[in-house]
């Protein structure tokens, strides 16, 4: 691969606009560049939990979603680009039933915590819950992808089930919310 990058400053930005994949221009404050921002700032996060002590099977899960989220990001740069396919869902829910499957069934409702890699992958999925309402707004205006819609919806859910995992998995066990009902 060659240089993709020569110059890291263009001063193109500095009448508050941004170039998308497609060369058309677009504010930096519209729906899809905020929803750009948040899949990138879902991918930086996610770095946070791969740089904790983590089982060898979450950590390859996380960096094929981190590739995945590169490749939303460009989707999403590319307007009336698919780049986002069912598969890629498939493959969510393959290791969401897999991670789903070691765990007790879950009775009660619980708190972000657990250790520290679970703590990271709480605000990863509370970030990726972001992400996915910044998508909804932009398809009320733009056309987004189902599958990417859907992709990012499973991608929560197994965040969720991952945080389970790591909480397990350090030995600080899940913090359950006391109801105050019983």
């Amino acid at each position: 691969m060659g240089n993709r990058l020569t110059k890291i400053y263009t001063r193109t930005g500095d009448d508050g606009t941004t170039g998308l994949a497609d060369g058309s221009r677009v504010a930096k404050d519209s729906a899809r560049i905020g929803a750009i921002g948040e899949v990138d700032e879902l991918n930086c996060i996610l770095s946070t939990v791969l740089a904790c002590s983590i089982p060898e099977r979450v950590s390859q899960c996380l960096v094929e979603i981190q590739h995945d989220l590169f490749n939303i990001g460009g989707e999403l740069s590319l307007p009336k680009a698919s780049l986002v396919t069912g598969k890629y869902v498939e493959r969510l829910e393959t290791w969401l039933d897999g991670f789903n499957e070691t765990l007790p069934p879950l009775k009660e409702f619980i708190l972000p915590g657990g250790g520290q890699a679970a703590s990271c992958c709480h605000i990863a999925r509370a970030v990726c819950r972001r992400v996915e309402r910044s998508l909804y707004h932009l398809a009320r205006t733009e056309t987004v992808e189902k599958f990417l819609l859907v992709y990012i919806n499973r991608l929560s859910d197994l965040l969720f089930v991952l945080c389970r995992v790591l909480a397990r998995d350090s030995g600080a066990g899940e913090v359950y919310w006391r109801n105050p009902v019983r």
